[in-house]
C-alpha cells in the first residue's frame, strides 16, 4: 500500500452546509431545512463515531456572511447525557443548531437574499485545516476533506476565487466533496474532477441521509473499494462574466482573467482599458527604377 492507499491515524471532515433562504428548496418549504439540518449532523456524528481520534468542523454559508457553527469559537455548551445519547453527539446536535439560529437573525433584515458564500466558507474550511495540521503531533497522520452540502445554482461572479480555492485543496491534497440538493453544479464539479473527491445531484431530499452515509462517509482508501456514482463527463467551459453562461471560445482580460462572451473595450471587473488596434498598414511597394 502506498501512502494514499493506507488508513491514516485520523480524518478531519470540513461541513460546509448552506443555509441561504434564497434556495428553491427552503422557499416551496421551510421546514426542509430541517430535514436536511438534522441528516447532515447524523451524517456528522457517524463520522466521529468511526474512529475516536476523528475530528469534525461544520461551517455555515449564507449570502451575507459564513462562520463556524461547530466547534464554538466561544465557551462551549454544558451539556448533558440525553435519554443514554452520547455527550459529544448531543453537543454536536445543540451547537449547530443554536449557532444557526443566531446566523440566520444576524442576516440583515433589509437586504433580499443574494448569492450564497460558498468560495469564502471553503476558504474557511482550507484555513482551519491547515491550522489542526500544524496542531498535530510529530508522526500523526490526518487525511482530510470538505464536504459541500447546497441547493444553490452556479456564480460565476466567484470563478475566480472558486479556482483559487480548487487548486490550493488539490496542493494540500484535500478532497472536496460536493451533494447538490437542486440543480446540476457544473463548477462545483470542476472542484471535485481537480481534487479527487465525489460529486452527487441528490434525486431526493427524502433520502439525503442514505445518500450521505452510502456516498461521503468512507474516507478517500475505502472509496477504492466500492461501487460509488460516477460524476459523469466534466463540463470544463469557463462561464462569462457578462452573461453567467458557459462559452467554449470567449475573450480574456489579461489582467485579472475575467472571461467574456463579448468584446469589450473596458473589462468591468478590473475596469482596465485596452487599446483597439486599428487594421494593419500594408507597406507601400517601391517602384522600380528602370
Amino acid at each position: 500500500m502506498t501512502d494514499d492507499d493506507s488508513p491514516s491515524d485520523c480524518s478531519l471532515l470540513v461541513i460546509v452546509v448552506d443555509t441561504n433562504p434564497n434556495q428553491r428548496y427552503i422557499i416551496e418549504d421551510p421546514k426542509v431545512l430541517t430535514n436536511c439540518l438534522d441528516a447532515v449532523i447524523a451524517f456528522a456524528n457517524s463520522h466521529l463515531m468511526q474512529k475516536s481520534k476523528n475530528q469534525l468542523a461544520v461551517i455555515g454559508c449564507h449570502f451575507h456572511k459564513s462562520e463556524y457553527l461547530y466547534p464554538s469559537p466561544g465557551k462551549p455548551l454544558d451539556v448533558r447525557q440525553i435519554d443514554g445519547q452520547y455527550e459529544l453527539f448531543t453537543l454536536v446536535e445543540k451547537t449547530i443548531k443554536s449557532r444557526l439560529v443566531n446566523l440566520i437573525k444576524s442576516q440583515p433584515q433589509e437586504d433580499k437574499p443574494g448569492e450564497s458564500l460558498l468560495a469564502g466558507a471553503l476558504a474557511m474550511a482550507l484555513c482551519y485545516i491547515g491550522r489542526i495540521r500544524r496542531q498535530l503531533a510529530p508522526g500523526v497522520r490526518m487525511s482530510s476533506r470538505i464536504l459541500i452540502v447546497t441547493g444553490s445554482s452556479d456564480t460565476a461572479a466567484q470563478y475566480i476565487n472558486y479556482m483559487n480555492v480548487f487548486f490550493t485543496a488539490q496542493k494540500q491534497q484535500v478532497l472536496i466533496d460536493v451533494c447538490s440538493l437542486d440543480k446540476h453544479l457544473s463548477l462545483l464539479q470542476q472542484g471535485c474532477d481537480i481534487t479527487g473527491g465525489l460529486y452527487l445531484k441528490v434525486p431526493s431530499l427524502e433520502g439525503l441521509l442514505q445518500y450521505l452515509l452510502w456516498v461521503f462517509l468512507p474516507e478517500a482508501y475505502e472509496r477504492k473499494a466500492l461501487v460509488l456514482p460516477g460524476g459523469g463527463r466534466v463540463d470544463y467551459r469557463a462561464a462569462c462574466f457578462c452573461h453567467r453562461e458557459p462559452v467554449s471560445i470567449g475573450y480574456v482580460c489579461s489582467l485579472c482573467l475575467s472571461v467574456f462572451c463579448k468584446f469589450s473595450p473596458i473589462c468591468t471587473t478590473c475596469h482596465t482599458v485596452f487599446k483597439i488596434g486599428g487594421p494593419p498598414i500594408k507597406p507601400k511597394k517601391k517602384k522600380l527604377k528602370v
